[in-house]
């Protein structure tokens, strides 16, 4: 079969493997629709924390059952999507119900080879499916219950407002789910078309560009008290350092976005507004129950976030280009 390697940053090369071999507990999957993300985009540039090279990428995937061992309820043949965060079952995080911080965590195309490649074999309890949707609604399920459960941790309710920083696929996900919520959600990006995406596409009311006045923009749209809940899906030092000053008094901070450095801000700011800060890992089953339900009640149109279609053959080539903000990509799927 063939498979494609991220060597190391910048260059990617085609090869030829084995086809898996079915193995107890273990399901093997023909794959059909590789979704490119942040951190597929992060390792080829070389600034995705925890990375060795080489490394086959991929991990929003989606395809055909081909072979299964004990997984009830699935089928050869059935379309399907996996959880990707694989966990030992056996830690504190395991214990306490977060497998998606599993002490050993071993995550598809981060830490272990993933999805580029025309066959995988993955842990049998990793599969997900929902009759009805479609390879590659089956294949966002994983961004948008990243958004799912950072919107979960900050605990939104109806009628708070809801910065989201970051308007990729994954901050598109958290407004989504965010939204769903009953929140009030305001979209800040410096990309003046991923905010016309959020107006135009997810009918978000309230879009703030980063390299304005955007304190004073906001301080207005929540008539001085700024927001509930500020969610960072940027990975930015810079966005992830400003977003401190956009709470409101008993705010919630939540970090989806990763930057490799240090977090520093005002502790005298901080706690006078008895601030809550916290980070956000991957998603449980429960995020992604979520997620196939709200995609199969048409509650979230993912298929509209795919600005830019391949063939598997031409990922090598287009790849960089994905990386390049004039080609104004949302998301990029990969079709085998």
């Amino acid at each position: 079969m063939k498979i494609l390697t991220c060597n190391k940053p910048g260059e990617f090369g085609y090869g030829e493997a084995q086809e898996p071999q079915l193995e107890p507990g273990k399901a093997i999957i023909k794959v059909k629709r590789i979704g490119i993300c942040g951190t597929d985009l992060h390792a080829y540039e070389g600034t995705q924390p925890y990375f060795n090279y080489p490394r086959v990428l991929g991990h929003e995937l989606s395809g055909e059952l081909a072979a299964v061992d004990g997984a009830e309820g699935f089928s050869k043949g059935d379309l399907v999507s996996i959880i990707p965060y694989f966990s030992c079952g056996e830690c504190v995080a395991c214990k306490a119900g977060k497998p998606n911080c599993c002490v050993s965590i071993s995550v598809f195309g981060v830490h272990e080879d993933g999805g580029m490649k025309e066959y995988i074999s993955v842990p049998s309890s990793s599969l997900i499916k929902k009759e009805g949707l479609s390879l590659e609604e089956l294949a966002l399920a994983e961004p948008l219950a990243i958004g799912a459960h950072g919107v979960r941790r900050a605990g939104v309710n109806p009628g708070e407002f809801v910065i989201v920083m970051g308007a990729g696929p994954i901050g598109l996900g958290v407004m989504e789910f965010a939204r769903i919520a009953g929140g009030k959600v305001i979209a800040m990006d410096i990309n003046e078309d991923r905010l016309a995406f959020c107006r135009e596409v997810l009918g978000i009311e309230y879009t703030v560009n980063a390299k304005g006045d955007y304190k004073a923009e906001i301080e207005k749209i929540t008539s001085g008290g700024f927001a509930e809940s500020v969610i960072d899906a940027t990975g930015s030092a810079m966005a992830i350092h400003n977003g401190f000053e956009l709470m409101a008094h008993g705010g919630r901070y939540v970090l989806v976005g990763l930057q490799k450095g240090e977090i520093a801000f005002s502790h005298p700011d901080f706690h006078k507004r008895e601030s809550t800060l916290m980070s956000s890992r991957n998603a449980t089953r429960e995020d992604f129950d979520n997620v196939l339900s709200a995609l199969k009640d048409k509650k979230v149109k993912a298929a509209s976030y795919i600005t830019h279609e391949v063939g598997f053959d031409q990922v090598k080539n287009d790849f960089s280009s994905w990386l390049d903000p004039s080609n104004k990509v949302i998301k990029a799927m990969v079709n085998l």
